[in-house]
């Protein structure tokens, strides 16, 4: 099954128990949001999982696509992807999370195939502010998958304050042998969809007061799911890199991490600027700067003749039709070269700059500062050039 039947039975299956679809998934929070890009597919719902009505009713379910920096240093593992896009439902004040449970499992092992002998889940256990999920643990006591009981790993927040709740997650082993251990013990079980109880708001002195009604929130990752149901061992392997992986290798040999890196980094770049942001050295557009100035510092690492410009159209295209953005891939692939000319003739500055004997000893904070303010080299950038 290729990631958009997944999408497709998702979704379907969803609206068939009365949830409507919201439209729009740009990576941009709405206006007078403090955070850069979306993070998750509750994201841009906080307002109504708070309270207020929201236009398509209680019962909602999406595909959104989502930014992580926060994973940056892990892009190349096995599930970590910068951008994504996550399946989501909600349940603003309407049903409990024993039915969101039930479906979930209903949809993995009916709708998607899954052997229920391979799901393991995970529930709240507890702690001094709120009691167990029993009504969780009892859902899959009686589906007969087996349960381990976490605090912390099972209380999902959206930052130190706003709505948050005990969740489940559910689990798919990724072994080539029997299922074994539990989620957290063995690294092989992935998790695949987190249904959030959320019913509380965290307040800045870390209590917890009710919010005006009950809400359930679950995300369900597409590609690590994907790869999962494909048999892959990374999400690198599923369908949505075949083009990549059937052009980069060729073009540039390099190492599997690199590739991942090179995967993941202009992908990510291409869909944030479809989305219609601009390179900058601050704030939003600093984030695709910093993505392409990964890529580019792995490419010329040991060829400095490798260009951006090298990679063919058919992958912007791809990239930008798979994320359902309209933005002309000519145009994305312009903003990309222009960043490569800017980021080279920043490296010949920074080397020139770096070679002064005031910055040939050990860096101090002022020394770091100095060079960004004065010479626009920013700390990642000066580390790695004295590295080389």
């Amino acid at each position: 099954m290729n990631t958009e039947q997944i999408i497709h039975t998702f979704v379907e299956y969803f609206e068939e128990r009365g949830h409507r679809r919201i439209t729009g998934s740009t990576l941009l929070p709405p206006s007078g949001d403090p955070v850069l890009f979306t993070t998750s597919g509750m994201h841009p719902l906080t307002p109504y999982l708070e309270g207020r009505p929201h236009p398509l009713g209680r019962r909602l379910v999406n595909v959104q696509r989502c930014l992580r920096t926060t994973d940056l240093e892990e892009v190349g593992d096995a599930t970590h992807l910068t951008v994504f896009e996550m399946l989501g439902t909600w349940s603003l004040g309407d049903y409990e999370g024993s039915s969101s449970l039930d479906w979930g499992f209903k949809l993995l092992t009916e709708g998607l195939g899954v052997d229920p002998d391979l799901l393991h889940a995970t529930v709240f256990a507890g702690d001094d502010r709120t009691g167990p999920d029993t009504a969780s643990q009892q859902v899959w006591q009686d589906l007969g998958v087996p349960v381990e009981l976490t605090v912390e790993d099972n209380w999902w927040s959206n930052g130190p304050v706003g709505p948050c709740g005990p969740d489940s997650e559910i689990f798919l082993w990724s072994g080539d042998t029997p299922p074994r251990s539990t989620p957290t013990r063995d690294h092989r079980w992935v998790e695949v969809w987190n249904h959030v109880m959320m019913r509380h708001r965290r307040l800045e002195d870390g209590s917890l007061l009710p919010l005006p009604q009950r809400n359930v929130d679950t995300g369900l990752g597409v590609e690590r799911l994907a790869s999962l149901l494909q048999g892959k061992s990374s999400v690198f392997d599923c369908d949505v890199f075949d083009p990549w992986r059937r052009v980069v290798p060729d073009l540039w040999p390099l190492d599997e991490p690199s590739l991942r890196l090179v995967y993941d980094h202009v992908r990510s770049a291409v869909v944030v600027l479809g989305d219609g942001v601009r390179p900058a050295n601050t704030g939003r557009g600093y984030v695709p700067r910093r993505l392409l100035r990964r890529v580019l510092t792995s490419l010329w690492r040991d060829d400095p003749s490798r260009s951006l410009g090298d990679l063919p159209g058919e992958l912007f295209s791809h990239t930008l039709d798979h994320f359902r953005q309209d933005a002309d891939p000519s145009d994305v692939r312009r903003l990309l070269l222009g960043e490569e000319r800017r980021f080279g003739r920043l490296l010949e500055r920074g080397r020139q700059v770096l070679a002064r004997p005031r910055f040939r000893r050990t860096l101090t904070d002022e020394d770091f500062h100095y060079l960004h303010d004065t010479h626009g080299l920013p700390r990642d950038l000066v580390t790695s050039l004295r590295q080389e």
